[in-house]
């Protein structure tokens, strides 16, 4: 009678189990549908199509990546983007806590986080139209400096064309902080918000010193906020081309000139053999960096 029991409450178990299952991928079905759809199988075409010629298909191997790898522009891009991530990244990370950590001492720190999400919110042609008046030869940045100098009789006329020149990098740069710190600001602030306040005043009451306190409890229990951050500020690096393209068009300063502007460039002519063996050398370079940085924070 006893085993009877069991028998019976294990089919039921097993039944449950099964409907849970069936619910779950039943759930997942249309995002899985979409991604394959959408984002396998066109990735899977032009992975196919690295190996061929454009016009005639006609298998050709790895010839269109030895193409690549020997074109300057090429080699340029991906210095330039590579440099502009390795900059842009850890500025944006240490800049968006710095900010955090006094607001989340507020009592309207939910307020005052709203408002640094406003960057996301302003069309990209408008703040292409602000650092065009800012950074061009006769910009506002150039008329406060020369008035500066005027007024201590340091220097005399300023005349940089910051668009035209080297500079032409580090307004990027601006550029990418100024609109992305907002969002990094709001999860900095969640991360240091879900941080219970018990763990903070027993260290406080053992003695332990501000400083100890960042670096002992604060920084540890921020390491999910961390992890989603560098991700998040990985990829919009790669979508930074609006502003520069608008900027500075599709043939800009050599320091500007990323990823992106090759891909267009390509796109026009028609190149399209090059194209796939890039976004295909690209799409395969993102997918090992985001896995390296996952294992990274799973070790840890």
């Amino acid at each position: 009678m006893v085993r009877l029991k069991r028998d019976v409450k294990k089919q039921k178990s097993s039944a449950k189990s099964h409907k849970d299952t069936r619910a779950f991928f039943l759930f997942l079905a249309p995002s899985l549908l979409g991604v394959l759809m959408f984002v396998l199988l066109p990735f899977l075409d032009v992975f196919g199509r690295s190996f061929k010629t454009v016009v005639t298909s006609q298998f050709v191997g790895f010839q269109n990546y030895r193409t690549i790898f020997a074109n300057q522009a090429f080699r340029l891009a991906v210095k330039n983007t590579f440099r502009f991530t390795l900059i842009c990244i850890p500025l944006l990370v240490v800049i968006g806590l710095m900010i955090a950590l006094p607001i989340s001492r507020l009592k309207s720190a939910g307020t005052i986080k709203s408002l640094y999400l406003f960057p996301l919110a302003m069309p990209t042609a408008t703040i292409v139209i602000v650092w065009k008046m800012a950074f061009y030869r006769q910009g506002f940045l150039n008329l406060a400096l020369t008035k500066m100098g005027e007024l201590t009789g340091l220097w005399g006329e300023i005349h940089t064309d910051y668009l035209g020149s080297s500079a032409s990098f580090w307004v990027l740069v601006f550029s990418y902080i100024w609109k992305n710190t907002g969002y990094t600001i709001v999860l900095w602030l969640a991360g240091i918000l879900g941080i219970p306040n018990e763990m903070l005043e027993a260290a406080r009451v053992d003695g332990a010193s501000e400083r100890q306190c960042f670096f002992r409890i604060v920084l540890p229990n921020l390491k999910g906020s961390l992890y989603t951050i560098v991700i998040l500020s990985f990829l919009n690096s790669f979508k930074i081309y609006r502003e520069a393209y608008l900027v500075a068009g599709a043939y800009p300063e050599q320091d500007m000139y990323l990823l992106q502007h090759l891909f267009n460039n390509w796109f026009v002519n028609l190149d399209f053999d090059k194209m796939a063996a890039a976004a295909v050398c690209v799409g395969g370079f993102l997918f090992v960096v985001i896995m390296l940085l996952q294992r990274m924070w799973d070790s840890r």
